[in-house]
């Protein structure tokens, strides 16, 4: 993350405005593909990340899902975008950063799922009704709209 870092060294943990993206990622069985992350650690969520300079939002959804998964993104279709209060973080070193992020659904990949070491423990598919207890609140927020406006 070469421009969220670069920002950082100018403005140390002092809270920020940052992009992001989600994908909501449909297998043929309908399952929901989640990444068990390692921060925070064993918790599960949708795959994706921060925008870089000069990226869109499916941009970011795109390269967040083939780095995290290995997958390659074909049509996605927006969820919506998430931004307030409610979406405040606070990193593991500090960090702090209000979030705005598009949620996009995919039914549309290729590739061989293969699991980002370094940012996953795992990733696996969940039936919507199976869905894992410990979950970021915000990809289940996002899961929820994606069941009530496509399904």
């Amino acid at each position: 993350m070469g421009y969220v870092e670069d920002l950082r060294r100018l403005v140390g943990h002092r809270p920020l405005i940052l992009v992001g993206t989600v994908v909501v990622v449909i297998d043929e069985l309908g399952r929901v593909l989640l990444q068990q992350r390692r921060y925070p650690h064993g918790v599960w969520g949708l795959p994706g990340g921060l925008m870089e300079l000069a990226e869109s939002t499916e941009d970011v959804g795109r390269r967040e899902v083939l780095e995290e998964t290995g997958l390659t993104l074909g049509d996605m279709k927006l969820i919506d975008i998430y931004s307030g209060s409610k979406y405040f973080t606070r990193a593991q070193n500090g960090d702090e950063f209000y979030s705005v992020t598009a949620a996009y659904v995919c039914d549309d990949y290729s590739g061989k799922l293969t699991c980002d070491q370094e940012e996953s423990l795992d990733l696996a598919f969940f039936h919507l009704n199976e869905l894992p207890e410990k979950m970021i609140g915000s990809h289940v927020e996002a899961i929820r709209d994606y069941q009530e406006k496509y399904l």
